[in-house]
């Protein structure tokens, strides 16, 4: 069950941790003071400096900042999950990404990390039948973030995806928990149906980059698909799959194949 964000505000070692680099990073870049300031130092916990980054990174002079801002607050309040879930992903990132030492370089930095935390406002807003805001958020994550999520997918905590160029995931896709995908990744149809249509990822799967799952298939969890693969039928749980069309070239090699990110075959 996902805590209130009053509950985590209470005690947040992760917000801590984030003010503290924050500070740090002033000493030895006083050039990125203003970033610094407006993005963190100026709020009290990590939703609303979340709410600040998804607003003044997705605003246009339609749909202004402060509009935007008072949106993703009243998704951060209304969603608990919203605020367990980022800090999972900051987790995710800070422990597979190699060139990731910090909690705020996903937070100012990574567009992958920033363009799920702005997803899961426009998800929040597609489940409260706001359809429309919804879309805008995902034409404005695709246009910034070059990141093409639909507002009704289904994406679990602890993502992690790398690079994050040019990964499209469906309507129907839903991802589990503790994913990680690299750049070029789509989760897509294979035809015009409208049903459902798009891969189900199981829990722990690692997917690499310019990896194509297609359909509505299943990818078991702590399964590994490898770069450049195209998945057109169900993956067993704890395997490893690759080529055109994939197929199964042994075991996943490990339980948690997201976490070790270990892709050679």
């Amino acid at each position: 069950m996902a805590l209130s964000v009053m509950e985590i505000n209470k005690c947040d070692p992760a917000w801590d941790r984030i003010v503290d680099e924050a500070k740090s990073s002033l000493i030895k870049e006083p050039l990125l003071s203003s970033l610094v300031h407006s993005s963190i130092l100026h709020h009290r916990n990590l939703e609303q400096a979340l709410s600040y980054r998804v607003a003044y990174k997705l605003s246009t002079a339609e749909i202004p900042e402060q509009m935007l801002r008072e949106i993703s607050d009243e998704a951060m309040r209304g969603d608990g999950e919203i605020s367990s879930c980022a800090r999972a992903d900051l987790v995710a990132v800070t422990e597979r990404d190699p060139a990731c030492n910090s909690f705020i370089q996903p937070l100012l930095f990574f567009k992958g990390f920033q363009a799920i935390q702005a997803y899961r406002v426009g998800h929040w807003l597609w489940k409260a039948g706001r359809k429309d805001m919804a879309y805008y958020f995902q034409s404005r994550i695709s246009e910034v973030f070059n990141l093409d999520i639909h507002p009704a997918a289904v994406i679990g905590h602890g993502i992690m995806i790398d690079h994050a160029h040019s990964i499209v995931i469906g309507e129907t896709a839903v991802v589990g928990n503790n994913v990680s995908m690299l750049h070029s990744v789509t989760l897509g149809g294979t035809g015009k149906q409208d049903d459902d249509r798009h891969p189900k990822i199981g829990d722990g799967v690692l997917i690499g980059a310019g990896a194509k799952v297609l359909g509505n298939i299943k990818v078991g969890h702590s399964s590994r698909i490898a770069a450049g693969s195209v998945v057109l039928h169900d993956v067993p749980p704890c395997k490893t799959v690759a080529g055109v069309p994939a197929k199964i070239v042994g075991s996943a090699g490990c339980d948690q194949p997201s976490v070790s990110m270990d892709q050679l075959l």
